[in-house]
């Protein structure tokens, strides 16, 4: 799984990245999380998109320039200092892909 975490400068988004790393790692899975801008976006193959919730506004649009579903991070993403609550999220956004309609 290739996850890309956007924020407007990729400062913010290199920490959330990281913490979402560790914490694939630790629950064993081979996930990698790369931090970006916008502009990051341009060809991506990632598996998905995070993008900081200063992002919300651009969703609609960000949605349509990549293949990879893209969802807006919790309020609160940047107090995950162990990045579980990520890593939660991220898989939650995953599930949701892969249920089949009519199953839950």
């Amino acid at each position: 799984m290739r996850i890309l975490v956007v924020c407007g400068a990729g400062a913010s988004s290199t920490f959330v990245a990281q913490r979402l790393r560790r914490a694939a790692a630790d629950a064993g899975l081979d996930w990698d999380a790369a931090a970006g801008t916008e502009s990051s976006l341009i060809g991506s193959d990632h598996d998905l998109v995070l993008l900081g919730p200063h992002m919300a506004p651009r969703l609609e649009a960000l949605t349509a320039s990549v293949i990879a579903p893209v969802a807006v991070l919790p309020d609160d993403v940047f107090a995950d200092r162990d990045g579980t609550r990520t890593l939660a999220f991220a898989r939650s956004i995953i599930d949701v892909r892969n249920t089949p309609k009519g199953t839950s």
